[in-house]
């Protein structure tokens, strides 16, 4: 196997800056014991491909609903590789978990970033189910594994000629759509 990224945690003032955002009622010093127990991205098994992210706080999600979630992590990685993150198998199977951009895709640039790099994630529980069957929330408990990463080596085209260096975070390297 190469061995070719190494995930950390944010800064304790940009992860302090993106919690309240999410959960302005709550103060530096909750966004501090929620960063205190940030745990890095590990595989379960020596065969696991995905490593598995794990949510910094519970939170439950009923049918329909949507949450953006801070993990407190970045990820430096080797020019030519894409950490690329998906729902949890189970999660996505029982819920219909749904990452709201399908695949996060996290760019080997993403880590110098003007957000440190920090990654996000916004999920849905898109359970669809037949009139007799009884509809149930997603609960995700604190430390419980809710994503994972799979690293994977991309390619360019033989005429590329990107230059541009990133500066922002989501959506920065691209055109406006609207």
């Amino acid at each position: 196997m190469q061995r070719i990224a190494k995930f950390e945690k944010v800064s304790l003032e940009q992860f302090t800056k993106d919690f309240l955002t999410v959960f302005p009622e709550s103060g530096p010093d909750d966004a501090k014991g929620v960063y205190d127990r940030i745990k890095l991205p590990e595989r379960a098994t020596s065969g696991s491909a995905g490593y598995d992210f794990f949510a910094v706080y519970g939170f439950t999600l009923e049918p329909g609903k949507t949450m953006k979630v801070p993990t407190g992590i970045r990820v430096k990685m080797e020019e030519g590789w894409v950490l690329s993150l998906y729902p949890r198998s189970s999660f996505g199977f029982k819920f219909r978990m749904q990452l709201d951009n399908t695949v996060g895709i996290i760019d080997s640039d993403y880590y110098n970033a003007d957000n440190e790099g920090h990654i996000w994630v916004k999920v849905t529980n898109d359970t669809k189910v037949s009139a007799n069957e009884k509809v149930l929330p997603l609960r995700i408990n604190s430390g419980g594994a809710f994503v994972q990463g799979i690293f994977l080596p991309f390619g360019i085209t033989e005429d590329d000629d990107a230059t541009a260096e990133r500066k922002g975070g989501f959506g920065s390297t691209s055109a406006k759509l609207f």
